[in-house]
This record gives structure tokens, C-alpha cells and sequence, in this order.
């Protein structure tokens, strides 16, 4: 369904600027061509930009360093760049160029991975084939309905699980961005499995400011002091939480401010200078799962 509706989306902008700029030409105005693609690429900056600014104005006292206004620059340059590949391309065209890796009896640990808000598996697919290449087994999910409720979206996270579980007789890691970390915190909460270590890259674990402005199921359970967040709090031992690696940035434009990306008793590990879907792609994210893949307990 989400491949379908940013496939959708991402057609009618290609198609918007084609008849934009024919006309233009037809017309004789080659320069009104120009302007309607700095109007559409100049809305897209300022638009992300706006949202850089938001998340700083909001950091306050938040115990996170305060980012730098390079810093602020920097990622928002990562996240204009990274987003269209990722929204544009990944998710709505190639979301199955890269299929689950579940080799039989290969006794290696495997990998879980679940996606955040608005997104499907193309979200991982600058991670897929790299971990195929190491040999690493794994499943990306995908959660639907795409505004469900975060409860919801449990049992795909379980039945992932069950089946890496299955292939490799060791229980995963699994890996989760933005939302997807709150879907594994519920999916846990149930004392349905186990997993060998959680590592939330980015996940709202206290609810994020910018949640107020969607009404979907999903959105208000990432709400500060949700209902969603209170019954996570009391259903978790700090022995659950010890087992989490939490990535977090100061220069995060979405979960924001940044220690509500935390978790108490988890190892929280602040990353300077990167984005909210940029922060997926950093190399000390990467090399910390495959650490834990081959970290025997």
C-alpha cells in the first residue's frame, strides 16, 4: 500500500514539472520552466530547513550537546540529500529488489530489521545487501497498516523473529529505526520471545514534539506521555532495558529533543551532527550490529 502511494506521489511530482516545463517552452517562457523547479526544489529546502530550526528552538535544556549552527548545516544537507533516495526511489520502486536472507542451517546469528513511521523495507536497503554479503541471515518487515496503531504492528515483528529464530537456532538482533523501535518495545512487552540485543536508531522512546501535527493512530502513540509510552514504561524490567542500544543525535529533525530518542538503563550512544533518516546510514551503527551478531552472549 505505502509503495503504491509514494509511487504515486513521486509520478505525479515527475509528471507536474514535465508538463510545467512543456509548456513553458510552447509558450516561448523557457525561464518559467527554471522558476517552477527552483519553486519545488527551493520549498523542499526551506521546508527541511524550517524543520532543523524547530528541532533547536526546542532543544532548550535537554541534557543532549547542543548542536553547532555547522553542524545544524551539515545534516541538513545529509537529510535533503538522503530523503528523495529513500522516499523517491527505494521505498516506492525497489522496496523488493532485495528479498529476506534465511539460508538453511547456516549457524550464524540474524538480524531482524523494522522500519519507522511512513516507511516500508526499502527503507534498509542500502543495509540488505550488505549484510548478504557478510553472510548475515535476516528479515526486513513491513508494517501495515501504514497509520495502524503501534500495538498493532507486534505481531510482525514476533513473527520475524520466529522465523530467524527458526532458521539459525539463535535468537537475532534486531534493528530498528525511528517508530520501529516503540513497535519492538510493544512487541516485547507481550513476553512473546526473545531477542539477543535491541538497537533503536532515532526511536522517539519519550514521544517527540513533532507528533502533534498527525492524527493517525501511530503519530498520537508517539506523542509525549502517550498512553502507548506509559504502558511501555511499566511493562519494562531494567534487565529488558539493558539490553538496548539506543543511537541518538542532537541534530535530529524529527525525534526531538534529542534524549527523548533515550532509554533509561539502555546503552544510549549520542551520534554529533547527523539527521533522523540519514542517521540509518552512519558506519558506527552498522559496525555496532555486526558486532552484536557475532558477540556470542
Amino acid at each position: 500500500m505505502l509503495a503504491r502511494l509514494q509511487r504515486f506521489v513521486t509520478l505525479g511530482l515527475i509528471a507536474f514539472a514535465v508538463a510545467w516545463g512543456g509548456l513553458a517552452l510552447v509558450l516561448g517562457h523557457p525561464g518559467w520552466a527554471a522558476g517552477g523547479v527552483l519553486v519545488v526544489v527551493g520549498g523542499y529546502l526551506a521546508f527541511m530547513a524550517l524543520e532543523f530550526v524547530v528541532a533547536a528552538w526546542q532543544h532548550k535544556d535537554d541534557p543532549a550537546p547542543r548542536a553547532t549552527v555547522g553542524q545544524l548545516v551539515r545534516a541538513w544537507w545529509g537529510e535533503v540529500t538522503t530523503s528523495p533516495r529513500v522516499f523517491c526511489w527505494s521505498q516506492p520502486f525497489r522496496s523488493n529488489v532485495w528479498p529476506d536472507h534465511l539460508p538453511p542451517g547456516v549457524g550464524t546469528r540474524g538480524v531482524v530489521l523494522v522500519h519507522g513511521f511512513v516507511c516500508n523495507r526499502g527503507f534498509w536497503n542500502t543495509w540488505l545487501p550488505q549484510l548478504r554479503a557478510r553472510g548475515v541471515p535476516h528479515v526486513a518487515v513491513n508494517l501495515e497498516p501504514v497509520f495502524g496503531g503501534i500495538r498493532d504492528y507486534a505481531a510482525a515483528v514476533g513473527e520475524a523473529v520466529a522465523r530467524v529464530e527458526a532458521a539459525t537456532g539463535l535468537p537475532p538482533v534486531v534493528v530498528a529505526h525511528s517508530m520501529g523501535g516503540l513497535v519492538v518495545r510493544a512487541w516485547l512487552a507481550g513476553g512473546e520471545g526473545a531477542v539477543h540485543r535491541v538497537i533503536t536508531i532515532g526511536t522517539p522512546h519519550h514521544g517527540t514534539w513533532a507528533a502533534r501535527f498527525s492524527k493517525a493512530s501511530n503519530a498520537r502513540d508517539m506523542q509525549h506521555q502517550s498512553g502507548l509510552l506509559a504502558f511501555l514504561e511499566s511493562k519494562e524490567s531494567a534487565e529488558t532495558r539493558g539490553r538496548f542500544t539506543c543511537f541518538y543525535s542532537h541534530c535530529d529533525n524529527i525525534v526531538f529533543p534529542p534524549s527523548t530518542a533515550t532509554l533509561e538503563g539502555a546503552d544510549n550512544r549520542h551520534v554529533q551532527g547527523v539527521a533522523h533518516v540519514h542517521l540509518v546510514d552512519q558506519p558506527v551503527v552498522f559496525d555496532e550490529t555486526l558486532r552484536w551478531v557475532a558477540r556470542g552472549s
